[in-house]
């Protein structure tokens, strides 16, 4: 006969395993094995939308390399535009490029709307060596009022959020033939996921594993934000697909614990904070597509979870 004692402390067991896959990690990361699926409710041509996208209240905002243009959520009408100086690059005999004109702005990426203002992940892709800063907008005015210089450090910062009173991004690396004398530009395995304190000061770091890095062949991590549920969504350069994720509680890599596809072509995606479980993403037109007219498109989708 089985003793009660045994019985009783199997039950405390079950119970504790059960509120232990509920728990939620240092930070604030549920853990739960929860499917999920995107469905579409609005799409919008922007032909600025090249690199990313950022939403605030009321507006979403199209990115390409030197251009923000501004559209009203609700009609997609175009009300505002900042644009800079053209860009052009000079390939040298052994690969690598130099600014030929234009800037200070030469590749603009991922934004999101904070306390009022638009920041923007910036990099000067694909010149060798890599530089990066972090560019800020009045999003009222659509003046460019300030920046964060990272100079010289881990690759091209693609991305940028503010979650859990941290600043988070991502300094891409890739496997392109842009680097010194021609060579890897960065080598994409270095791309790296960090946390900032509020004066950009790096406090952590991490890395993607390798099944990711896979799918972005060449290329790297492209986009990232905080969704509504806790986890951290990132997507690469071209995949029409976004990556659920949350932090190790050991070691140093990503762990990936979905796969969601999205109609989007890669690139930077923004979550609307001020509608939960909407998020913004772009479909760069591609050649086939502008020859016949086309354009960049915003696609506006809402996560759902699926019940079994």
């Amino acid at each position: 006969m089985i003793n009660r004692s045994i019985i009783l402390g199997l039950r405390y067991t079950l119970i504790f395993f059960i509120l232990l896959t509920q728990i939620i990690d240092a930070e604030g990361q549920p853990v739960d094995g929860k499917k999920h699926k995107f469905v579409q409710i609005a799409e919008f041509e922007a032909p600025e939308a090249n690199q990313a996208v950022g939403v605030d209240n009321s507006y979403f905002y199209a990115i390409d390399n030197t251009k923000i243009a501004k559209y009203d959520k609700k009609t997609g009408k175009k009300v505002a535009v900042w644009e800079g100086s053209k860009v052009t690059f000079k390939k040298l005999p052994n690969g690598e490029q130099r600014l030929e004109k234009g800037g200070p702005i030469i590749h603009l990426d991922s934004a999101v709307f904070v306390d009022g203002l638009l920041y923007c992940a910036h990099s000067n892709y694909p010149i060798w060596p890599m530089t990066s800063s972090i560019e800020i907008w009045d999003p009222n005015s659509m003046k460019h009022i300030k920046n964060y210089s990272f100079g010289i450090l881990f690759g091209s910062f693609t991305w940028l959020d503010r979650y859990n009173g941290y600043w988070w991004g991502g300094f891409a690396n890739y496997d392109q033939p842009y680097g010194e004398g021609g060579g890897l530009y960065g080598n994409k395995r270095n791309t790296k996921i960090v946390k900032m304190n509020n004066e950009w000061q790096i406090i952590e770091s991490w890395i993607l594993p390798d099944e990711l890095l896979e799918k972005f062949e060449k290329m790297s991590n492209s986009g990232g934000s905080w969704g509504p549920d806790g986890f951290l969504y990132l997507t690469g350069h071209d995949p029409a697909e976004v990556y659920r994720c949350k932090l190790p509680e050991a070691g140093s890599i990503i762990e990936v614990l979905e796969t969601i596809p999205l109609n989007i072509r890669g690139q930077g995606i923004a979550w609307d904070r001020s509608e939960p479980g909407i998020i913004y993403g772009i479909i760069r037109a591609n050649s086939q597509e502008k020859a016949a007219g086309k354009t960049h498109r915003v696609t506006v989708s809402k996560l759902v979870e699926i019940k079994e």
